[in-house]
């Protein structure tokens, strides 16, 4: 490799693919807001390309459809949430199911249009976003089962009991946004002590999967 191939190899990427980066990245936040304020079959391509204030064809550029912008969009919110769901992994394991519920509700109330994105959709029985809602709840799972079993291969029962209890947080949590009626700190102590619930039928049923000392009655 001569040294004008070596220059390439190491130079970084050129200020148009960053300001196309940027672009692509400012699309996805109109789209969040849009979609989460109108259902998906409801919008046009010229819609989104009214109302993002760009040409449709840009659109079409960087996601080549109106559903590969959907899916974008649902994709990018996906990563945002799992990444704040799952920090704190220096903590001790209670403490960090404690972050994980936290992360969850910050980003819930800060990202609320793209949180309702990732639950609720908005295109109606769409496989492909169901399998992405899907992926999020089980990495909370897998999470949760870190933090309370120290370890992520649980048997089906305790994974059923907590995805149950996943499940029950989308739900509560999108009518806490809706209406914020308590703290987040409130909000973040009842949905730990449900947990607790869910932690101590799961050993009930299953003794191989003991809950952790906080989840129980007499700690």
């Amino acid at each position: 490799m001569n040294i004008r191939q070596q220059g390439a190899a190491v130079r970084p990427p050129t200020r148009g693919t960053e300001r196309s980066a940027t672009r692509r990245a400012e699309l996805i936040s109109i789209g969040r807001k849009l979609f989460a304020d109108t259902s998906y079959d409801a919008l046009s391509m010229d819609d989104i390309a009214r109302q993002a204030h760009v040409a449709k064809g840009l659109i079409y550029y960087y996601f080549q459809s109106k559903r590969g912008y959907y899916l974008a969009i649902i994709q990018d919110s996906v990563a945002g949430l799992v990444k704040h769901a799952a920090s704190g992994l220096d903590l001790p394991a209670v403490d960090r199911v404690h972050r994980t519920v936290d992360s969850y509700l910050r980003y819930a109330e800060h990202h609320q249009a793209a949180y309702r994105t990732i639950v609720s959709g908005g295109v109606g029985f769409d496989t492909e976003v169901h399998a992405i809602r899907d992926g999020v709840r089980e990495a909370i799972v897998a999470t949760i089962a870190e933090g309370a079993y120290g370890r992520r291969d649980i048997a089906p029962l305790a994974r059923m009991g907590l995805l149950a209890w996943v499940c029950s947080v989308e739900g509560a949590t999108l009518d806490w946004i809706d209406r914020p009626e308590l703290s987040r700190d409130t909000m973040r102590e009842l949905l730990v002590r449900t947990l607790g619930g869910a932690l101590r039928a799961i050993e009930e049923m299953d003794p191989a999967h003991p809950a952790p000392t906080p989840a129980r009655r007499d700690a």
